[in-house]
């Protein structure tokens, strides 16, 4: 069963459990069907693969999913782990802000 993820493509994550606690980077994929996302340079795997017409063989490290509830936003004002909320501007926009300072995420 998926649920509604409040992170998106692009967002500036860090991990709060697992070997790469405490690590920050960029989420490249988000997954929503199984509530997971991809980290840039966080939980990289090795994976052995033949060569094909188009890339090489050999082993090949990249990253793999992520559960959604081991990472928390970074807040962009502190730079602290933060949770995300929902609120509607003035001109009727629903955005994304940082509960722990009130900044808004979404540009």
């Amino acid at each position: 069963m998926s649920v509604k993820l409040k992170i998106k493509k692009g967002d500036q994550v860090i991990v709060t459990t697992g070997r790469d606690r405490g690590k920050t980077g960029e989420v490249i994929e988000v997954l929503p069907k199984e509530n997971r996302v991809k980290v840039q340079g966080i939980n990289i795997v090795k994976r052995h693969t033949r060569a094909t017409q188009m890339q090489a063989g050999g082993i090949v490290e990249k990253e793999a999913a992520i559960h959604v509830s081991n990472v928390s936003h970074i807040d962009p004002k502190t730079k602290q782990p933060t949770r995300v909320g929902y609120k509607f501007l003035a001109d009727g926009r629903k955005v994304r802000y940082a509960k722990r300072s009130g900044e808004q995420i979404d540009v």
